[in-house]
């Protein structure tokens, strides 16, 4: 039988009492995060959570051992890959993710990075002096010439799609055009909550417009109830402004007195007699 250090026992136990001791538990991926950006994006997590950086293989263990405990959660295994790292918060799903899409930044590229989104160099001036630095632009597949003694370029040029890989001279050229792509910080793989999981592609919403949405949900709710006169605590105030109006204008028309409506008949009666009596002295004129 295989010798496991003790410290490996250890890691899987305290992995496993931070996985059971929050509501919230999500796997981000931390690898290709330069040392000093990971120090400041861990100081600020400290506000909401805790980082925890492992090796996958002991975190696959704690989860195991952490599904006795909280059914469900082993399923964030899915999110394990890379450099991964669990993080753990009582933030709901979705404020953790827009959370940590807001602390990721942009830097230059180095070339050899694959694209995660197109790069287009947009058309105008460029802060370049004309001479060699054109022919390294056109080099680039970047189309540059000199224009009224500034160096432009000429029209927009997506220069790498995504999923192409960025060369080391194109990457010098926009980097010098301060054209940064390469986004940098921790990557949510998988969120587990109440039973749940959440993936990345659940969590990213625009939350104003999805506060929007339901807003005008709400509001064409409450228009259909009206218009379907279905009482409910929401609408029998409405309903019953509602009803008094259409009432009162039914009683109008029919000429029906009543206590709410006579001096609204006396008027009208008194603006018909005017009316029928300017009428009959045209006539008799």
């Amino acid at each position: 039988m295989a010798h496991v250090a003790k410290w490996k026992y250890k890691e899987v136990e305290e992995l496993t009492s931070l996985l059971t001791s929050y509501p919230v538990v999500g796997i981000v991926e931390i690898g290709g995060i330069p040392a000093p950006q990971l120090q400041y994006m861990r100081a600020g997590l400290r506000e909401i959570g805790v980082l925890r950086a492992t090796r996958n293989r002991l975190l696959l263990h704690a989860l195991e051992e952490a599904e006795k405990k909280v059914k469900g959660i082993k399923a964030l295994s899915q999110g394990v890959k890379g450099q991964a790292a669990i993080l753990a918060t009582e933030v709901n799903p979705f404020k953790l993710f827009k959370y940590i899409k807001e602390t990721k930044t942009n830097a230059p590229a180095k070339g050899g990075e694959v694209a995660k989104q197109d790069i287009e160099v947009k058309a105008g001036e460029t802060p370049f002096k004309p001479g060699p630095i054109v022919g390294e632009l056109q080099k680039a597949g970047i189309p540059a010439a000199i224009e009224g003694g500034k160096v432009v370029i000429k029209k927009d040029k997506v220069v790498v799609h995504a999923g192409e890989t960025i060369s080391p001279q194109l990457a010098q050229m926009i980097t010098r055009l301060e054209i940064y792509p390469i986004e940098i910080g921790m990557q949510l793989n998988a969120v587990f909550e109440d039973g749940n999981i959440f993936t990345p592609d659940v969590l990213d919403i625009d939350a104003e417009k999805f506060l929007a949405d339901i807003q005008m949900a709400a509001r064409n709710g409450f228009a259909l109830a009206i218009a379907r006169a279905w009482i409910t605590p929401q609408t029998i105030k409405t309903l019953i402004s509602k009803a008094y109006r259409e009432a009162f204008a039914v009683a109008t028309e029919t000429a029906y007195p009543t206590k709410e409506n006579i001096k609204t008949l006396i008027a009208k009666a008194h603006t018909q007699s005017l009316a029928l009596s300017s009428k009959v002295d045209e006539k008799n004129t």
